[in-house]
């Protein structure tokens, strides 16, 4: 029986040397950005764009992904609780399938369930204001979603 890589490890195979990659929290009203460093061991938040139309969210995106010389892109993919995909899941893939058709470096999706509760939860703990969780939540979310992909190639057999 072979057994299947998964799309992460693969997308880690294909990267430049030094390249990083660029996680994404997806939402209806903004896309949260996180940065790696180029060890792929630490994510970072970068920054939030507010949605407009996709032209301009994609042309947002691929003008990050040229600054930052990322190599690939993480998006969070919001799924229900028992792990099934519902409308923001499938608008997420639309999305994702949209921005292929442009020059976007690879993609894979990670499972994004409960990021931004528990990223919400952090910085209620660390009695954020709620304007300023409102600022950073979502570039927090798309960091906690792309660590936690850096943290499973991290233990990925043979990949260290």
């Amino acid at each position: 029986m072979t057994q299947t890589v998964h799309p992460l490890i693969q997308l880690k195979k294909t990267l430049a040397p030094g390249a990083c990659l660029l996680g994404l929290d997806l939402g209806s009203k903004t896309i949260g950005i996180a940065l790696s460093n180029s060890n792929l061991t630490i994510a970072s938040p970068l920054q939030t764009i507010a949605r407009t139309k996709f032209t301009a969210d994609s042309r947002a995106l691929l003008d990050l992904v040229k600054t930052y010389k990322a190599g690939g892109l993480v998006l969070g993919l919001p799924l229900n609780m028992d792990g099934g995909e519902g409308p923001r899941a499938q608008s997420t893939r639309a999305f994702a399938r949209n921005l292929a058709q442009l020059d976007a470096p690879p993609l894979v999706f990670w499972d994004e369930r409960l990021s931004t509760v528990a990223v919400t939860r952090t910085l209620l703990e660390a009695d954020v204001s709620r304007a300023k969780r409102q600022k950073a939540v979502d570039k927090m979310a798309a960091a906690f979603i792309l660590q936690g992909a850096l943290d499973y190639l991290a233990r990925a057999p043979g990949e260290t």
